[in-house]
């Protein structure tokens, strides 16, 4: 009798577990609205297949997302392989209608199954409030596309690499350092975010006094107006603005690269979004990353200096602008850091791709064969 009687509690316990599992699970699986006609800033290429899906991150939300796959037939198939995988995201403020899904879609056209995503909180992805950011969320937002890469027919999930553009060059980075699936990284014309909430641009607020004015600032403005926005690129323009101020506009505010979506397009991110980015540091152990790294960076950047010292402390475990010190990276080997030759920040947004809105001569700087070079050498070491 009593060996029955715990018998049936265990069963009812098991039984109850499951479904509060179930629950769980569905709660999870937001239903996403997502827009089903062709809506990027570049035409959609003959070589590749193009659908929308979603994926589910461990905070419990729904990112949407673009995967791309090659048309052509492929010979491996016959013979039962599967693809190397890579995912795409960034810049910070942007959407996958913009840069990050040109890369993707580039990717497929030489073989890989990609899929570009709008992070937590963008785009057509889930999360209220939007446009706000997380440290936390945001590197578990490519973790999570590594997830449902990982999951899919098609693909080895030995061999699946990142991409992180602009912001998402350091968060890319972040989550190479953390998630040791990742077997090859791009950082393409990266921004430090942690480094440049904390310390400005260049470092002009590298000091206590500045960076409690701006903390008190932000404190304040969690009372007054949490939901305020700014930060998107400034319009009309001002004629004494930055160079690189102008190259924003011209990408994200001219036909090159505007979209509805995109906070970087329209009216920013909340003022208090990425409070927590300016007491956070991402690259503090990158100089641990043992898998593939290229960093790549236009020479005439106004960025490049977070690059370069990114490389420098990956390889040195010390760089000029980081407080911290590793020790040298376990494998230097496999670290690489690649100048374009006149090439802005925003020329690698879309290699200058002035040709698809029918304005000025073709060109791209972005070197796609080094990319796809990059990837199938280290993908194919996994």
């Amino acid at each position: 009798m009593k060996r029955s009687f715990f018998a049936t509690i265990l069963i009812c316990s098991i039984l109850v577990a499951c479904n509060n599992k179930q629950t769980i699970n569905n709660d999870m699986e937001q239903k996403l609205e997502l827009t089903q006609e062709w809506d990027k800033v570049f035409p959609l290429s003959e070589k590749v297949n193009h659908k929308k899906v979603t994926f589910e991150t461990q905070y419990g939300l729904t990112l949407a997302a673009d995967l791309y796959t090659p048309a052509s037939p492929d010979p491996s198939k016959e013979r039962g392989e599967k693809l190397p995988a890579i995912a795409v995201s960034g810049p910070f403020g942007a959407v996958k209608e913009q840069c990050s899904g040109l890369y993707a879609m580039k990717m497929a056209e030489r073989g890989f199954v990609a899929l570009a995503f709008d992070p937590s909180y963008t785009g057509e992805s889930s999360g209220e409030p939007r446009r706000t950011a997380s440290p936390d969320i945001n590197t578990e937002d490519f973790m999570a596309a590594v997830d449902y890469l990982s999951q899919l027919e098609n693909v080895d999930a030995e061999k699946i690499g990142i991409i992180g553009i602009c912001g998402w060059g350091g968060i890319a980075l972040n989550a190479a350092a953390a998630d040791t699936r990742i077997k090859a990284t791009v950082a393409s014309t990266m921004y430090d975010m942690t480094r440049v909430s904390g310390n400005g641009y260049f470092d002009a607020n590298d000091n206590e006094p500045d960076r409690h004015a701006a903390r008190e600032a932000l404190s304040k403005q969690r009372l007054s107006d949490p939901k305020k926005m700014a930060g998107g690129v400034i319009d009309p323009l001002p004629d004494d603005a930055p160079q690189f101020v102008k190259d924003y506009y011209d990408y994200y505010k001219t036909e090159r690269g505007y979209h509805t979506r995109s906070g970087n397009s329209n009216d920013g991110w909340r003022v208090i979004g990425t409070q927590a980015y300016a007491n956070s540091r991402f690259l503090y152990y990158i100089n641990e990353i043992r898998s593939a790294v290229l960093v790549m960076h236009g020479e005439k950047a106004h960025s490049r200096y977070f690059g370069e010292a990114a490389y420098h402390y990956m390889v040195d475990g010390k760089a000029e602008g980081y407080k911290f010190v590793g020790e040298p990276n376990p494998n230097p080997e496999n670290k690489q850091l690649l100048i374009i030759p006149g090439a802005s920040h925003c020329d690698l947004y879309d290699g200058g791709y002035t040709e698809l809105v029918g304005k000025g001569e073709p060109k791209n700087m972005i070197p796609w064969d080094k990319l796809e070079e990059f990837f199938k050498t280290y993908l194919s070491k996994s």
